[in-house]
């Protein structure tokens, strides 16, 4: 009828799309074979352009990136007349129907191409027979990291592009403009590193079965934001370490203050490692973090043992003093700490431990001691009080085992040295 006549005139995309195929002779040849069958390789160019780098796992080790992937050959197949030269472009629904080169990402995990809002592939033909065919695609590959420096690291990935079916006897893959076919996005930033250099090189893959294969690498290095790390693990590190050797400053009678305070920093220390090691690949060598947090909680935990060795000596060296004060008069005299330990009162030495000596089997004796300081207890206090002062650091310095007064100054040094050689190594 005529309106149906009328409305196919108006439908200019199926008129265009009938056109289009008979101009290109589609149906008049077998596409199944590659252009130039039987005679040399195909070349086919490539060229890429990096639009983000979405995801960098260490877990899994790989790598997701999103690209725009450009191939470039001749079928003269697909050549038309054209008067004015131009090109023809078509979508996603003529790819099916004509040759396209079969290129695939080697050790890629998953990969798609853009389906919003529609099908994200543009297909280009001129009028010699050159066709450009390019797709977005998201990719997830692998990189074979080695976290031995790690979180110093810098990793080397690459994506790399090889045909599946068809060997360098047919099919040649090439970067199309050199070194200039890899470009990048401007702005493209990563949360954990930064991207140091992209390059683009070739090579061949043999396989046993098949053959030698054509293979294009995309080459980008990576090297990690370090200032993360130090805030999370080092920095903490540090601390925990700094807030053991508080220990070494403590009177070595404060049994549960230094206790309490070494256990705090083993537990810390060991909260640290455990969190870093969560978020790590189970790998079977040591990391350069293992090594810092691991010789930083053998600092604590040397700080706890050297309690424990300064509690177990200020005991054999107390009982020597006390038997040997015992065979030497029958009493034991105390001095001042002993007595603070005593009765949890501080004690002048000058004021307080001019009373006579403590028999410890005469309990009478005791009594008439208290008894004979009543009248002088008034101004003994005021006396205990004016004397406080003076008196607290030197009694805290000359009650301090050699020990806590050797570790105050090791334990600093041997870990600035530490340092001094480890981020010199690492850096």
């Amino acid at each position: 009828s005529k309106r149906e006549i009328k409305m196919r005139k108006l439908d200019s995309t199926k008129v265009r799309s009938l056109k289009s195929e008979q101009l290109l002779r589609i149906e008049d040849h077998d596409f199944a074979l590659r252009p130039g069958f039987g005679g040399s390789p195909i070349p086919v160019g490539i060229d890429v352009q990096v639009e983000s780098i979405d995801r960098i796992s260490e877990v899994d080790m790989d790598f997701t990136m999103t690209l725009y992937l450009r191939h470039y050959w001749k079928d003269e197949r697909l050549s038309f007349p054209s008067t004015k030269n131009k090109s023809m472009t078509f979508d996603g629904r003529l790819i099916k129907k004509i040759w396209v080169p079969d290129v695939f990402f080697v050790h890629s995990k998953r990969s798609f191409i853009h389906d919003t809002t529609v099908e994200n592939v543009m297909l280009r033909v001129y009028p010699d027979g050159n066709v450009l065919f390019s797709l977005r695609i998201t990719v997830s590959a692998m990189c074979f990291m080695d976290f031995s420096r790690f979180p110093l690291d810098t990793q080397n990935c690459s994506l790399e592009l090889e045909s599946y079916a068809y060997n360098e006897d047919d099919l040649m893959l090439y970067w199309k403009h050199g070194n200039e076919s890899l470009s990048t996005d401007e702005h493209i930033s990563l949360s954990q590193f930064f991207i140091e250099e992209f390059s683009a090189s070739s090579g061949l893959a043999f396989y046993s079965s098949t053959g030698w294969y054509n293979r294009l690498f995309i080459n980008f290095a990576l090297r990690r934001h370090i200032f993360f790390f130090v805030l999370q693990s080092y920095f903490p590190a540090m601390l925990m370490v700094m807030l053991s050797w508080v220990s070494f400053w403590i009177d070595r009678r404060a049994v549960p203050a230094r206790v309490s305070l070494g256990i705090t920093t083993v537990l810390t220390m060991s909260t640290i490692i455990t969190g870093v090691s969560a978020s790590m690949p189970q790998v079977s060598y040591i990391k350069a973090v293992d090594v810092y947090l691991w010789i930083s909680f053998l600092f604590v935990f040397l700080s706890v043992i050297e309690y424990a060795a300064v509690n177990y000596l200020t005991t054999i060296e107390e009982r020597k003093q006390l038997k040997k004060r015992g065979k030497a008069s029958g009493t034991y005299s105390i001095d001042a700490v002993q007595a603070m330990a005593f009765d949890g009162c501080y004690h002048d030495t000058d004021a307080d431990m001019d009373l006579p000596a403590f028999p410890v089997r005469c309990e009478e004796t005791m009594t008439r001691a208290r008894a004979a300081s009543i009248p002088n207890l008034s101004a003994t206090r005021i006396k205990r009080k004016r004397s406080l002062k003076g008196n607290v650091g030197r009694i805290i310095l000359q009650n301090n085992h050699v020990i806590d007064t050797y570790s105050r100054i090791i334990f600093p040094s041997v870990y600035i040295v530490f340092n001094f050689f480890y981020w010199g190594l690492y850096m």
